[in-house]
């Protein structure tokens, strides 16, 4: 089977990077896809916001170069999940745990610098890793 996705967006926040228990980094944002079509001649708009997770080196390098607005490329898996929040009842999430990512875009991002400075990078995430978000990180 395959599970394999890929999207371009622009970050909704910076992301947030923490560390576990054994000092594996781990990063979490959204990332908004926009779809625009036309409609009776007037330009419609639908925005989706993708919950995204990334480990190791790829969560490390996200938590230095990615901000809020940037737009990048990411590649990964769909997961779902179920855990326990806070008040005791069983949340469930979709998330896309990266396995790549790529800077898109330039000078607009914030005064910074061009794309070609930036890293790219391709850090494969294992099938065992869980990450359970404290309950306000997650968006419903």
């Amino acid at each position: 089977m395959l599970n394999k996705i890929q999207l371009i967006g622009r970050v909704g926040a910076d992301p947030e990077l923490r560390f576990t228990t054994d000092g594996t980094a781990v990063a979490q944002f959204n990332l908004a896809t926009t779809k625009s079509w036309k409609k009776n001649g007037e330009k419609q708009e639908k925005t989706t916001w993708h919950k995204i997770i990334a480990w190791r080196k790829l969560a490390e390098i996200i938590g230095q170069y990615v901000h809020k607005g940037s737009l990048i490329y990411v590649e990964g898996k769909m997961q779902s999940r179920e855990y326990d929040g806070k008040d005791g009842t069983t949340k469930k999430v979709t998330e896309i745990v990266l396995n790549d990512m790529k800077m898109l875009g330039g000078k607009s991002e914030g005064g910074s610098s061009s794309s070609s400075s930036r890293p790219s990078s391709s850090q494969r995430s294992q099938d065992d890793d869980t990450f359970v978000p404290e309950e306000d990180d997650i968006p419903m």
